[in-house]
């Protein structure tokens, strides 16, 4: 399973807004990549903006696949990756989830 850059985002968005107690449309997430310090988001949320680190990323993607695909998973199961954009490659068999 592969997830685009935008349910990406979406995943942070989600995730960010629960934790913070605030509507998931007032996050916004940029996404990058370093050679330095590998995959990270820029989020900004009631004003302020802070940095995800790529564990953090991969958290917020497991709560989202838990809660949009009801897909339990495990942070060796995620990948990140860049080719044209960043996208999110999931080891699940879909058909396991419950």
């Amino acid at each position: 399973m592969i997830l685009s850059m935008d349910e990406i985002i979406n995943a942070i968005c989600l995730h960010m807004a629960e934790r913070k107690r605030i509507r998931p449309q007032d996050v916004q997430v940029e996404l990058c990549w370093d050679e330095d310090t590998g995959y990270t988001a820029e989020v900004w949320a009631e004003g302020r903006s802070q940095y995800l680190v790529e564990s953090n990323m991969i958290e917020a993607i497991l709560r989202y696949l838990h809660t949009e695909y009801n897909i339990r998973a495990y942070r060796e199961q995620i990948m990140l990756d860049l080719d044209e954009e960043i996208t999110a490659q999931v080891d699940v068999d879909t058909e396991q989830a419950y």
